[in-house]
């Protein structure tokens, strides 16, 4: 028999073909607002208008001006300030307009980088319009992408893009996040808290000290971060300066091409095949990646804790916890954190990967690879986001970790042997196998503050040092976590 439900079902409208386009993947969907301040450096957009930017810049630069010396090609024109500023207008002004000509160009060419050139060129022969007809500019049209191969462009565009990323959008993010949770750190610096290790009870600490630990190690990874290096090379299709030399034998081009990356803002690789070799790139992406990784374990912990009880977290009003238990405010800010920090450090982990490996001179691996840095910046700017939103919805409920820690008073055990261990090595008679005597005490059973003191009142001890002990409690029992994390912390 036919199908009649399949028969009846009505043809849907196509949502690849509505207008205003609808996003495949969340980072333009769902959290496009969030993650907006990376497209104005790692979007297709903005590659090309680094692109435009770099080609300008080298089309100055063999003119003399921006050393001031003699044309690097001899008979280049020398430009006048209006001149300069009008191309550099070019990558200023790139907008929607120019991105759907350039676009077009493209289509044509069935080449980016060479669509870029005649996006220039056309733009060069544009200028009497707007400088009169005495520019020169019209006559420098061949020395747009002189003597370079695309990679000569595409490196020094995806450095630019990558540090701009790194400095103007990621990096301040990063760093507000690791002030808050520090500070977080030095706010419940004193609050004691039953520390768990293996999941079992341990030596009590501060929540201050373990949020301070996680600080401090987001910062240090943020200090290497702030310290990386953006190379850059331009120096022909095989890394030889071969077409600079055939066309003009008299420049210095090493010395040429050093001052010019350096004018860019970047550091000077001398020795690559055609592409630059992206080692730096694969060393900032590791470093992210270990953030990424710090920061999963403190949404981990964060989760953990509220599971626990250490964190309540105030609801948002008119929010929804459960579609059907009224009563929940679910943690989602560090579970949406937890796997956007996994899919970006896959994401960053592949590039590393990938991106060091190039067959002999050149392969194009590397060209789709670097057009998913901007989803693996993306999901870890979310992952960011949400975990800092989520700190800032917390509080300490006091009254349960007073309650944990009242609930363990075995962890002292650790105390009371250490204790004995310096009696008997400061001449204490008595003080024999002081780790067997409260392991027989202590492990697999919980005692309570007078089984505990009533202990200690047995083992003969200093008068002083049995009183010290027997004024311990789990919750004064955190040795200097307050002043590490007072002292250390910043």
């Amino acid at each position: 028999m036919p199908d009649s439900s399949a028969a009846s079902t009505p043809e849907r409208v196509s949502l690849a073909s509505a207008e205003p386009a609808i996003a495949l993947g969340p980072l333009d969907g769902r959290y496009r607002s969030t993650i907006a301040p990376l497209v104005d450096y790692l979007s297709e957009a903005a590659l090309n208008r680094e692109r435009i930017h770099v080609e300008v810049e080298w089309l100055i630069a063999l003119t003399g001006a921006i050393t001031g010396g003699e044309p690097v090609v001899p008979g280049a024109p020398t430009l006048t300030e209006d001149e300069i500023a009008y191309l550099r207008a070019i990558p200023a002004t790139f907008g929607a307009s120019e991105i759907a000509e350039l676009a077009e160009i493209e289509r044509e060419t069935v080449h980016d980088v060479k669509a870029v050139e005649y996006f220039i060129k056309r733009r060069l022969a544009a200028a009497p319009e707007h400088l009169g007809e005495g520019t020169s500019l019209p006559g420098a049209a061949e020395l747009v992408h002189f003597a370079c191969t695309s990679e000569d462009i595409n490196n020094l565009s995806y450095a630019l893009m990558v540090r701009g990323a790194v400095t103007g959008a990621w990096l301040p993010a990063a760093n507000a996040l690791a002030d808050q949770l520090a500070a977080m750190a030095h706010e419940h610096a004193a609050v004691p808290l039953l520390a768990l290790t293996h999941g079992q009870p341990a030596t009590p600490t501060t929540l201050g000290k373990e949020l301070g630990v996680l600080a401090h190690r987001l910062r240090r990874q943020l200090r290497r971060i702030d310290a990386a290096e953006y190379l850059g090379k331009l120096n022909g299709a095989t890394g030889t300066f071969g077409a600079h030399t055939a066309a003009v034998p008299g420049a210095n081009w090493p010395a040429v091409s050093r001052a010019f990356v350096e004018h860019l803002g970047l550091t000077w690789n001398p020795l690559t095949t055609q592409i630059e070799s992206h080692d730096w790139q694969a060393e900032l992406y590791s470093d992210i990646a270990r953030f990424n990784r710090v920061l999963h374990n403190l949404a981990t912990d964060v989760w953990t804790y509220i599971s626990l009880g250490v964190f309540k977290q105030i609801p948002v009003p008119g929010a929804t916890g459960s579609s059907t238990m009224p009563h929940k405010v679910n943690p989602i800010r560090f579970e949406n954190a937890e796997a956007n920090l996994e899919i970006s450090s896959a994401l960053l982990d592949t590039l590393a990967s990938t991106l060091v490996t190039s067959r002999l001179q050149r392969d194009l691996t590397d060209s789709t690879t670097q057009r998913n840095i901007g989803p693996a910046f993306g999901h870890s700017l979310l992952a960011i986001d949400n975990v800092a939103k989520g700190l800032s919805r917390l509080a300490v409920d006091t009254d349960v970790t007073a309650g944990i820690l009242d609930r363990n008073w075995e962890v002292l055990g650790e105390a009371i042997q250490s204790a004995m261990r310096a009696a008997g090595i400061a001449g204490t008679p008595g003080m024999e196998n002081p780790y067997e005597r409260l392991k027989e005490l202590t492990r697999g059973h919980r005692i309570g503050a007078e089984d505990l003191r009533a202990f200690v009142a047995t083992l003969g001890l200093p008068a002083d040092v049995e009183a010290r002990i027997a004024a311990l409690t789990p919750g004064t029992y955190v040795g200097l976590a307050e002043s590490l994390v007072k002292t250390y912390l910043d």
